[in-house]
């Protein structure tokens, strides 16, 4: 072969396998870690704690879209959909999986996955739930943030009952289908109320038209008091509490300030959005090669009453 047509063979070779080349080292990249933020409320109301998640984020050096992804799921209060919902982040492996404000996803986190890391943020005793062995030292696949629901729920009712003193009786709201809400407020409402002297009535609701059927039965028994379980169903009915309590001159207490905002009277809780922070916080540490196992749990230390002036009570 003729030495100009050798060297044009192999100037072609050189050039293909440089071409190539990049391709193949692009392919070989890492991909970024995929963080499944899984959260009890509705898109409607995401805005204010994905700010604050994102912002625990930053502070440990995590930038959303930069080194990491971040896939948001709002159940609005679909609890039946978390099995399939936690099976497939686990199928797929994400690197660590976010529950903040939400007792059902992280249990259903924790019951999905044994290895893949959990930072939660639930409103009761993460160790009497199940999800680790102890505050100081998880020894799991899971820690987070303990919001102090419970705690928090007997000063709400005395709140509520400093607004309406001559209240005969209060009304107890809860979601039976968010099981650890509404267990915990029925073992300590009751007699938080009867240690006030304040005899109280429970009702469930799962739905809108169950809220709407509730508040019929309050109008009908004049109910004058309501004391709202913390639930992400109710935020996502938020206008809808608003507007009934207004047309009925019912006052209610809630756990959030989301329907406080929308009309609602008065709430009394943690503040969420510090909680989605630290949330943020712990899932960057993780990613950063911190065990969730030893890193403890971090217990509330902000907490808000937010009231509305421009409603009128009885």
């Amino acid at each position: 072969m003729p030495f100009d047509q050798l060297h044009r063979r192999e100037f072609i070779t050189l050039l293909g396998g440089a071409a190539a080349w990049p391709l193949a080292a692009r392919a070989q990249q890492p991909t970024m870690p995929v963080i499944g933020l899984v959260g009890g409320g509705g898109g409607d109301i995401s805005t204010r704690y994905v700010t604050a998640f994102r912002k625990g984020l930053i502070q440990t050096g995590t930038i959303e879209g930069q080194n990491a992804t971040v896939e948001y799921h709002w159940l609005a209060g679909q609890y039946d959909r978390l099995p399939s919902l936690m099976a497939d982040l686990v199928r797929r492996r994400v690197a660590v999986i976010a529950t903040p404000g939400s007792n059902p996803a992280a249990l259903a986190a924790k019951a999905a996955t044994a290895t893949i890391p959990i930072v939660f943020g639930v409103g009761e005793d993460p160790v009497k739930l199940g999800l680790v062995a102890s505050l100081a030292r998880p020894g799991g696949n899971a820690t987070g943030i303990n919001l102090f629901n419970i705690e928090v729920a007997a000063k709400r009712l005395g709140i509520l009952h400093e607004l309406v003193p001559k209240a005969a009786r209060v009304a107890v709201l809860v979601n039976p289908a968010n099981v650890s809400s509404a267990e915990s407020t029925l073992r300590y409402i009751p007699e938080a109320a009867r240690a006030i002297g304040l005899p109280s009535q429970v009702f469930n609701a799962s739905s809108s038209d169950e809220i709407d059927t509730v508040f019929a039965t309050l109008v009908r028994e004049r109910a004058d008091a309501l004391f709202v379980a913390p639930d992400a169903f109710f935020i996502s009915r938020r206008v809808q509490f608003a507007t009934l309590t207004a047309r009925d001159r019912i006052a209610a207490a809630y756990a959030d300030r989301e329907i406080v905002e929308a009309g609602g009277l008065m709430s009394y809780g943690t503040d969420f959005t510090d909680m989605c922070r630290q949330v943020g916080v712990y899932a960057r540490r993780i990613l950063k090669g911190e065990k969730p196992s030893d890193l403890p749990v971090v217990q509330a230390t902000k907490f808000e009453l937010v009231i509305n002036v421009w409603r009128n009570l009885r």
